[in-house]
């Protein structure tokens, strides 16, 4: 059955009263994780002369910020946990925008690449599409967008007080070609195990002419 608007709108409050609640938790306990090869994935694939502007889509307490923005790039932050938020400008020194997921309000073509690192996957199905496109739209012409999210059998629900959609490659591949987008590349992760161990999968993205 379709998500009705309250349906949604609980969703939205439900998952973000679940990351600001453990907000310094989280900080902590994702710190350390290297995820040096998905910021390089993203910035190989952007064209053009560097710096970039980056939109990091779900920043969480920013830490691929302050990569980005050490590296030189034009970061920006966006999220809809106020915790999250609060931390990721503290830390990173970078803009960071309240916003979330399933009401977003984006400058059009403002970014050369948006890092979306285990975020999209909060998105229920039937709202994907919009929001995909709404991320297509901020992108330059040409832009890149990235994405990892745990893998599934395409399914959705609720899972430890955050709404959650898993996705398979294929799934994800539909749902990324009838948005706009055109594959550059995807992988497993961690690396270097069985691909019943990785799970986390990552893509990246070019916008194409709409």
């Amino acid at each position: 059955m379709p998500l009705r608007p309250d349906d949604l709108q609980q969703i939205t409050t439900r998952t973000l009263d679940h990351y600001n609640q453990r907000a310094e938790d989280f900080r902590e306990g994702t710190r350390d994780h290297d995820v040096s090869q998905n910021v390089a994935a993203l910035l190989r694939h952007i064209e053009g002369p560097a710096p970039y502007a980056i939109l990091d889509f779900g920043c969480g307490p920013g830490r691929d910020l302050k990569t980005f923005a050490a590296l030189g790039h034009l970061a920006i932050g966006l999220d809809g946990a106020q915790a999250f938020v609060d931390m990721a400008r503290g830390d990173s020194g970078c803009t960071v925008w309240q916003q979330d997921f399933l009401d977003l309000d984006l400058p059009g073509e403002r970014f050369d690449g948006v890092f979306a690192n285990a975020s999209l996957f909060h998105v229920p199905n039937q709202e994907l599409p919009r929001v995909l496109r709404q991320l297509h739209a901020a992108l330059k012409p040409r832009g890149v967008l990235f994405c990892s999210n745990p893998r599934g059998d395409n399914e959705e629900g609720w899972n430890g007080g955050r709404y959650a959609s898993y996705h398979d490659l294929a799934g994800w591949r539909g749902l990324m070609a009838g948005s706009g987008y055109r594959e550059i590349e995807h992988y497993f992760r961690p690396a270097g195990v069985p691909c019943a161990q990785q799970p986390w999968l990552a893509s990246v993205w070019r916008k194409t002419a709409e």
